[in-house]
């Protein structure tokens, strides 16, 4: 087994800074998904999402992963010592996501954990960086989410700004070879900051 390489977060396209700490934006991004999920029926599981991989059913189970991985990085834990989605969904979908939401806060209440290397799986990250890609990750199926229930697909615009920044650092326009995301998709005239950052990550609008 090699050992992980350590992930530059530096180096791409970016006019706007990524603030220091985004402990309390990621947070806040992961109750917007937690509202969103209430309004999420049995009956709307199947329904297909902006995101090709996934479907509803699947994008939820997915959200848990994400959030288990948060609360994995954040006690010290490889990102993927957790599967990436969970098998089943529990009876109480939103109670139990604030409850991972809730447990991936404490993991990370230490400040220190901002500039401790975890092991996200995409490499050896700072703390403070993988925490902005992790933002980022939570709007945009934060908006796959809105978008296939038909829901206010729109963030918080000032979480998206940072979430935004940090993937322009990371995520070239061009060569995204290794990536798991397809080419930039060229706004709307109408879109909003959320469905831009969506449309960065490859999504296409709907």
């Amino acid at each position: 087994m090699t050992a992980p390489t350590t992930v530059s977060v530096s180096g791409g396209a970016s006019a706007e800074p990524v603030p220091s700490d985004l402990r309390p934006s990621l947070h806040a991004a992961q109750l917007w998904v937690a509202d969103l999920l209430g309004a999420v029926g049995p009956e709307g599981l199947d329904g297909a999402t902006p995101c090709t991989a996934f479907d509803v059913e699947a994008l939820v189970k997915h959200l848990f992963g994400v959030a288990d991985r948060v609360v994995a990085m954040g006690a010290g834990r490889p990102a993927e010592s957790v599967p990436a989605s969970v098998a089943t969904l529990p009876d109480d979908v939103v109670g139990a996501y604030r409850a991972h939401v809730e447990e991936g806060r404490a993991a990370w209440a230490d400040p220190a954990s901002l500039g401790r290397l975890v092991e996200a799986p995409f490499g050896l990250v700072p703390g403070a960086a993988v925490l902005g890609v992790y933002l980022a990750e939570n709007l945009t199926h934060g908006w796959d989410l809105a978008t296939a229930t038909g829901q206010d697909p729109e963030a918080d615009a000032a979480l998206v700004a940072a979430a935004y920044a940090t993937m322009r650092q990371i995520l070239p326009a061009a060569g995204r070879d290794g990536f798991p995301f397809d080419p930039p998709v060229e706004p709307a005239a109408d879109a909003g900051p959320t469905e831009r950052l969506a449309n960065w990550t490859g999504r296409v609008s709907r």
